[in-house]
């Protein structure tokens, strides 16, 4: 018995049909009037057993529950419900012949269950034994003449042994409880045709176009037909009548044009789609399908891009049910590296659909891309209406304010962006949110507060080397925590050991240590690495060799960073005045000034 217990996933899910309606005990299953086989205390002793088995199934005890399940059927052999659970014990065990007997014996002991029988059926089916299941579905068929299941079962094996007028029988006699369809119509009219009856096939597609008169989509259909199956006149004269009946009926519309195409007559063919395509009342998702089929067909051919281009500018003069049109138009015009012309599609894309993400990101790419910091605010700044729990939008939105010095803008929608973080944000995008809320408050002198931005940028990402590096270097600027500068400041310059601002904060922070000899080492490295453009490397530069006893050198640095125009490239803030005041101090004094 130990087999069971390594298939209990296979029979939990073989045995959840069957079981969940025979939890009960056999006495639920029988008719009022039948008198219980079983004496009074065969009757309980069997209730308990079946009870404690269903109990021990659905703990999982799958070996407890198929004995207690053999012990039922010792009291009583000819019980339904364990003959079934049996059945799917010995089904997961591979015992198939011993299931498939148990089974039927179920069934025969309880010949009203539907459950049963289709699971007979069923297993008939997976073995591939197809007349036993045809037969056993019949039956089924006959005994539940309101039930659909077997019937469908039916037409799917009749299906797979061709037997065609099979299926057609069994189709009506589903019509007759479903009534007529456009499905079961079709599937007769297959049916017909593989009999090669074309007469019947096209009177039962006629049947259903009379059975609704009134509605145009079964004349379309009957169109259709005819056009696919070699009767083009046919269908020319079944859509002429429908578009006298409804001049703009889409789907006969888009038939005709099928038409055209069928019947080599392609001018007609191009001016039917420009008829459907410039049709209000034709649905955007029609339009989208011809569209999508016009643009596959210029790659496959002239690749002219002009044709489709034109033709989507006329689209889109006029009024659309949605952007979906728009949107197809802005990506193929960008797929043709037409960015220029994809910009104001794009912008009637945001005005049919203001909360279309990937439209914004697109124009906000450009934006970013071209550093138009006014065009990045004027398409981010909605987002946070339309969009208000998308992080990138905040984040671009703020930097350009950021980078504008509209620092406090910038610092609202930073603290509007950081109160969207949920569970699934992006740990980087928020770890760089908080990094740069903290160089905000840094410049608004509200330091705690950067502090404690910076901290919980290292929280969502302790690898941010920006917030690291960042970080360090207000700490030394303020001779605060100067060991934990260090180690924040040293793990930056092992992760880029050429970058000069990273060289730079390190050898600051050696010097706020008065360990200017290192501190010398790392400065040179940042001057060697680009640090000689900039003004704030070059004055400290000359600061350390002014602690190190060569104040000649350090008078020449100074000189040199004073002679330096101003310049943010490097992302430095500009210098105050006290800090231009102090560096002239320096020359004019010959000496190092701290404050």
């Amino acid at each position: 018995m130990k087999q069971i217990i390594v298939i209990i996933g296979l029979l939990s899910i073989l045995t959840a049909c069957g079981s969940s309606r025979q939890s009960l005990p056999a006495t639920q299953n029988l008719p009022v009037t039948e008198k219980d086989p079983l004496t009074y205390e065969q009757r309980r002793k069997y209730d308990y057993y079946f009870l404690e088995a269903v109990r021990m199934k659905q703990k999982g005890e799958y070996d407890a529950a198929f004995e207690l399940y053999r012990h039922c059927l010792d009291i009583y052999p000819g019980s339904a419900a364990t003959l079934y659970e049996i059945s799917q014990f010995y089904m997961v065990l591979g015992q198939e012949e011993k299931s498939e007997q148990a089974l039927k014996q179920a069934v025969r002991s309880d010949e009203s269950n539907f459950w049963y029988k289709q699971t007979l059926a069923a297993y008939y089916q997976r073995k591939r034994d197809l007349p036993k299941a045809i037969a056993v579905y019949e039956d089924m068929a006959h005994q539940f003449p309101s039930r659909l299941e077997p019937l469908m079962a039916l037409i799917e094996l009749y299906n797979q042994t061709k037997s065609y007028q099979e299926v057609i029988k069994t189709l009506n006699r589903l019509e007759e409880l479903d009534g007529k369809s456009e499905q079961i119509s079709m599937e007769k009219f297959r049916m017909y045709l593989l009999m090669n009856n074309q007469e019947q096939a096209f009177q039962e597609i006629e049947s259903l176009s009379k059975e609704y008169p009134y509605d145009m989509r079964y004349k379309t259909i009957l169109g259709d037909v005819y056009l696919n199956n070699g009767h083009p006149q046919e269908a020319y004269d079944t859509y002429q009548k429908i578009l006298k009946e409804e001049p703009g009926y889409a789907p006969a519309l888009l038939s005709m044009a099928s038409y055209y195409q069928k019947t080599g007559q392609d001018s007609l063919y191009h001016v039917q789609l420009d008829t459907i395509l410039l049709n209000e009342d034709v649905e955007s998702a029609t339009k989208m399908d011809i569209m999508r089929q016009l643009i596959v067909q210029s790659e496959q051919t002239t690749k002219d891009s002009t044709q489709i281009v034109s033709l989507f500018n006329e689209i889109l003069k006029r009024p659309q049910q949605n952007a979906d049109l728009a949107m197809l138009c802005a990506q193929y015009l960008i797929t043709k590296r037409m960015e220029k012309e994809s910009v104001p599609v794009l912008h009637q894309v945001l005005a049919l659909d203001p909360e279309n993400k990937p439209a914004r990101l697109q124009l906000l790419s450009y934006a970013i891309r071209d550093n138009n910091l006014d065009e990045v605010i004027k398409v981010a700044s909605p987002a946070l209406e339309y969009n208000p729990d998308a992080m990138e939008f905040y984040y671009y939105l703020g930097l350009a304010y950021y980078q504008k010095e509209d620092t406090d803008k910038a610092l609202d929608v930073f603290q509007k962006g950081v109160k969207q973080v949920n569970a699934k944000s992006d740990k980087a995008i928020v770890s760089d949110f908080y990094a740069i809320l903290g160089d905000i408050y840094n410049i608004k002198e509200m330091k705690a507060e950067a502090y404690a931005a910076y901290d919980s940028s290292l929280v969502y990402n302790p690898n941010n080397i920006a917030t690291l590096n960042n970080y360090a270097y207000y700490l030394s600027v303020e001779r605060k925590h100067l060991d934990k500068a260090e180690e924040m400041s040293y793990r930056t310059v092992k992760a880029e050991p050429e970058n000069a601002t990273y060289l730079d904060t390190y050898a600051w922070i050696l010097f706020e240590k008065e360990r200017y000899t290192e501190a010398r080492i790392y400065i040179e490295q940042a001057l060697k690495n680009g640090g000689d453009s900039s003004r704030v490397i070059v004055e400290h530069c000359g600061d350390i060799y002014y602690k190190l006893g060569e104040k000649e050198k350090a008078l020449e640095y100074w000189k040199k960073a004073d002679g330096m125009e101003v310049s943010t490239d490097d992302g430095s803030t500009p210098p105050t005045e006290a800090e231009i005041k102090r560096l002239k101090r320096k020359i004019a004094l010959k000496r190092y000034i701290a404050e």
